[in-house]
Formats: C-alpha cells, sequence, structure tokens
C-alpha cells in the first residue's frame, strides 16, 4: 500500500513547474487579449469567457481527482467498514 501512495506524490519541483507553466500561460492569454485591435466589451468578453474556461478547468481536474480517490482500495474498505457498523446499529435496542 505504501508503494502505491509514494507512486501518486508529486514532488516539489513539479508543483512548482506547473505552477510557473499556469502563470505563464494566463498571463500571455491576458497580454494577448489587451493587445489586440478590438473594443473594449470585446475584451471583457474574452476576458470572461478566459476566466469561465480556467475556472472549470479546475473544477474538472477535482472531480477527476475526487474520482479516482475513491476508487482506492482504502475507501472502499473504510465505507465497508462504516456499512457494517450502521447494518449493526439497532437505535431502539436498550443500550445496557
Amino acid at each position: 500500500m505504501n508503494a502505491i501512495n509514494d507512486l501518486s506524490k508529486i514532488t516539489a519541483a513539479f508543483f512548482i513547474q506547473a505552477a510557473i507553466a499556469f502563470g505563464v500561460s494566463f498571463l500571455g492569454v491576458l497580454g494577448g487579449i489587451y493587445f489586440l485591435p478590438l473594443d473594449t466589451w470585446q475584451r471583457l468578453f474574452l476576458a470572461m469567457s478566459v476566466l469561465f474556461l480556467v475556472t472549470s478547468a479546475f473544477t474538472l481536474a477535482k472531480v477527476v481527482r475526487d474520482q479516482q480517490e475513491a476508487a482506492t482500495i482504502r475507501v472502499r474498505l473504510d465505507e465497508a467498514r462504516l456499512e457494517k457498523l450502521l447494518a449493526e446499529h439497532n437505535p431502539f435496542s436498550s443500550a445496557s
């Protein structure tokens, strides 16, 4: 089980690389929108579209991650234990 957990951990260098790549690409898009020969409302529309695209990409990444975590053996074992406890629990029995 530890080998599986070790494979899923990311390094600090990979995190920094991903953060820098995101920042550069986001600033590049915003700079491109700023320097395009467009009216203000067209620029605002493109900026709003980029904002929605970024937020939906983060949401999609979180959903995919949550589905992968839910499929792990540890989570399934915890769910089975909880279901067993709930099945054995009788709230109407006298606790003596």
